[in-house]
């Protein structure tokens, strides 16, 4: 396949320049980032000089699917053009992630440039939509802290009661490369700090995932009350990695080899999301497309208690889209993300 990558300047670009870079089926053709406009891909990232190329102001080539690393917003406009002339595009951003355009206006804070795209948008999460990506034009990568929720709750949405409180905890990469005093060595380093209490972006795309996640489970129960969901992110003095752990209450009693056994038939046969034998650590996904998930009961309160962890920048984004990327063009999910984690 010709590939091109919009805004490759970003740490999302970046990380897919260097998967796609070695993959076997995929033709690096042209990568954009206005800010490095006419400098060479190796003198902005020397660690991508087998890939080099000039980096353009705008897409211009043909290709069979194109990659927006860009922000909310500027992502669907820069998309629009590309879809209406046939290519297939695999956007970074939020702007096809949410199903309905005025969820998306109160978080975002403008109007969606494309509201009529969005029920044709597909999720990216292949664990959960991989039929509907085969077939999709526009797929919406999810976030990186919804990749670790969802694929840390969805097999258990028919098991738990409807309030949900979701914990994260994410290395400094997940903001982006744009300064702010917040990323400084000085105010990060030996630091923790929670952000986003009065509501975070990605809620509302955790809360519509497991909601379809929880309807399938139960037959399509549309008529089932709401979910009560809190997600607090933090920030955590390391470049990468999420680990979020996810607590609610079980809807009857289970034994934790229950649950396990349950985790173990949703996910059985994946490739990038294993059921851990132990409590995950994040050094454990390092620079891979692995999410490891460990599900465990406290029997005192019979909660459920999920944790998972995987690499923000691989299974939380680029590595998440090269594998729906993959799906589309009927390859194996695997071509060009068999690295394993690096460790320690």
């Amino acid at each position: 396949m010709r590939v091109g990558i919009i805004n490759v300047t970003g740490y999302a670009g970046v990380e897919l320049a260097r998967l796609l870079a070695r993959h076997p089926a995929a033709e690096l053709v042209q990568v954009t980032g206005r800010s490095a406009a006419g400098q060479r891909l190796s003198q902005v990232f020397p660690h991508l000089v087998q890939a080099d190329m000039t980096i353009a102001a705008e897409l211009t080539e043909k290709v069979d699917v194109a990659f927006a690393a860009l922000p909310h917003k500027a992502s669907a406009e820069a998309l629009l053009p590309l879809v209406e002339a046939g290519t297939r595009v695999i956007d970074m951003s939020a702007d096809f992630r949410l199903k309905d355009a005025a969820v998306y206006q109160k978080w975002y804070e403008h109007e969606h440039p494309a509201p009529r795209l969005l029920a044709e948008a597909v999720y990216g999460l292949p664990e959960l939509y991989r039929d509907q990506i085969k077939e999709a034009r526009i797929v919406a990568n999810p976030g990186c802290y919804p990749t670790s929720a969802i694929l840390g709750l969805a097999p258990a949405m028919g098991l738990i009661t409807p309030d949900i409180i979701v914990d994260s905890k994410s290395g400094v990469s997940g903001a982006g490369r744009s300064l702010g005093l917040t990323y400084h060595f000085s105010e990060e380093h030996d630091n923790v700090l929670a952000y986003g209490l009065g509501g975070h972006r990605h809620m509302p795309e955790i809360a519509q995932e497991l909601a379809f996640a929880r309807q399938r489970a139960l037959a399509g129960g549309e008529d089932l009350p709401p979910l009560r969901l809190t997600f607090v992110p933090h920030l955590i003095p390391m470049t990468r990695g999420i680990l979020t752990t996810a607590y609610a209450p079980l809807a009857r009693s289970m034994s934790q080899a229950e649950v396990r056994a349950a985790y173990e038939r949703f996910y059985a046969g994946e490739t990038f999301v294993k059921v851990s034998e132990t409590p995950p650590g994040t050094k454990q996904t390092w620079g891979s497309n692995l999410c490891l998930v460990y599900p465990t009961v406290d029997p005192r309160t019979e909660r459920l208690v999920v944790v998972s962890c995987l690499d923000n920048l691989v299974k939380g984004a680029a590595g998440q889209a090269v594998q729906a990327m993959n799906i589309m063009f009927g390859l194996p999910e695997t071509t060009g993300l068999e690295a394993l984690p690096i460790y320690p």
